[in-house]
């Protein structure tokens, strides 16, 4: 094989190398920042870089089998401990990644969750509002009812004295229509009274007087 073909693959190597190293500058920010959903693209890219990679050392590594010498395969050695590198650190940076994003979504549930539960609270408040409203509608419903029953029985009682005032009234009244020979026969007495006492005055002032002339004429 011919030296230019090595030179060819060393600088096929060293670029991929060099756009793996921007790559994964990227993909580091891309971590330590909140995920939006490029990471897929950008991860993607490192892959393909690294495949890239592999196969350019490989081919690198048939070279240097082919009887290269002691150089080559140092430097050989050199550019699969960078493909080795590379590859680790892309591993390790995709799974904190995928451990933040597990992270966020639990998150993300757990808001929504409360939210939910929020919104449930909310309306088993409305519920029980509403339970209370009609408890409160019941009880005044039947304090009514208690009213209405009080003033039917208040009725019945004034029914009933009026019925008994009626019947003291139709009594009273009888009586009153006896009272004029009544008050004629104590008018009479009343009159006769009077002359008895009248006359027994008239009797005591003579017999007075005929005393009082008795007691002069001695």
């Amino acid at each position: 094989m011919e030296a230019s073909s090595w030179d060819a693959l060393r600088k096929q190597a060293r670029r991929l190398e060099a756009q793996l190293d921007d790559q994964m500058i990227a993909y580091r920010k891309l971590v330590s920042m909140k995920s939006d959903g490029s990471e897929n693209d950008i991860e993607s890219d490192i892959e393909r870089s690294l495949k890239q990679l592999q196969q350019v050392n490989s081919q690198m590594q048939t070279w240097v089998s082919s009887g290269g010498s002691e150089v080559l395969s140092h430097t050989l050695t050199r550019h699969m401990e960078i493909l080795q590198d590379l590859t680790q650190e892309f591993y390790r940076l995709r799974s904190s990644l995928r451990v933040k994003q597990q992270h966020a979504s639990l998150l993300d549930l757990r808001d929504f969750d409360r939210a939910k539960f929020d919104v449930e609270e909310a309306s088993d408040s409305a519920d029980q509002a509403l339970l209370r409203e009609q408890a409160a509608i019941s009880r005044s419903t039947g304090q009514m009812d208690n009213v209405i029953s009080q003033a039917q029985a208040t009725l019945g009682s004034l029914m009933t004295q009026r019925s008994t005032f009626g019947s003291i009234t139709s009594k009273i009244s009888n009586v009153s229509s006896r009272l004029p020979t009544i008050n004629h026969v104590l008018s009479s007495i009343r009159r006769k009274k009077s002359m008895d006492t009248i006359i027994l005055s008239l009797v005591a002032s003579v017999c007075a007087f005929l005393i009082f002339i008795y007691w002069l004429s001695k």
